[in-house]
């Protein structure tokens, strides 16, 4: 055996290995304190670069289901304004049937006239209250949604808008008209059965982008979940795994301790040689 007040190797060793045991201690409770077991890229520089992309991935699908969320919004609206001025529309035929009617007294169709002008202008009021977020789909302007789809904003889908305006083209009946008259009543039966027409097509094509935008959204919530769960496996540590590993090394820490003080110990037997 060698005696060497210089150097002590074994001490050395203790020391390295206490702190290895150390490092590893930390790393564990970071990990425990973090929930991750891949916080930066110095813990696993790949797996660290593969997570931060799909965390860019999951914002990006959050804010796809905003963009959906404001779509089906303001077309759920015009859904249900389009509905009510259908409603509204046989309602208004029912008058206008009536009134055509030769044989029916002024008095009668005057008041035929003032029910199928309320209903007519409530159509106007319909048509005004059919707005969310700005945009209105049944006015006499040009909105339209345009709802992303994808993260990368690249993918969309699109709903035009629908003029459901008194006189502006699917609703063929006028803000002035009226069935005063035989002959007028005459006319406003051919107008609203044109417009009802019109307005069940538009009926169709909102229902269909609807449906197109909400079955659009339970696949954006499917697709976040999947990702999130992704980004879990990849970078969340095994809590149990860790307790285990940190009462170890907890262990392992003070024996080494114990391991340095001993070593520390040994230069002074080199004093018995020379007792």
């Amino acid at each position: 055996m060698a005696f060497s007040v210089n150097t002590n190797a074994t001490a050395l060793s203790a020391l390295f290995n206490l702190n290895d045991t150390t490092r590893a201690l930390e790393k564990t409770q970071t990990n425990i304190n973090t929930g991750l077991k891949v916080s930066t890229a110095k813990d696993n520089a790949a797996i660290f670069s593969i997570a931060q992309k799909l965390r860019a991935d999951l914002r990006g699908y959050n804010a796809v289901k905003q963009s959906l969320d404001r779509s089906i919004s303001t077309t759920d609206i015009a859904l249900a304004a389009a509905g009510s001025i259908s409603d509204l529309l046989i309602e208004m035929k029912e008058k206008a049937v009536a009134a055509a009617d030769s044989g029916l007294d002024d008095t009668s169709r005057t008041a035929l006239n003032e029910d199928f002008q309320a209903l007519r202008d409530q159509v106007t009021t319909i048509v005004a209250n059919a707005e969310f977020n700005g945009a209105n789909l049944i006015d006499g302007g040009a909105d339209s949604i345009v709802a992303i789809t994808n993260p990368g904003a690249s993918q969309t889908i699109s709903i035009a808008h629908q003029n459901l305006t008194l006189g502006g083209g699917n609703v063929i009946v006028t803000a002035t008209q009226t069935i005063s008259t035989q002959a007028l009543a005459a006319t406003a039966v051919g107008n609203i059965s044109d417009s009802l027409t019109a307005v069940s097509a538009v009926l169709t094509k909102f229902g269909a982008g609807a449906k197109s935008l909400e079955a659009q959204r339970i696949f954006a919530d499917k697709i976040s979940d999947t990702i999130e769960i992704g980004i879990g496996n990849l970078v969340d540590a095994n809590m149990a795994k860790e307790s285990a590993n940190l009462q170890a090394l907890q262990v392992k820490q003070q024996l080494g301790v114990q391991a340095l003080s001993i070593a520390n110990q040994a230069p002074q037997s080199i004093l018995s040689i020379f007792g």
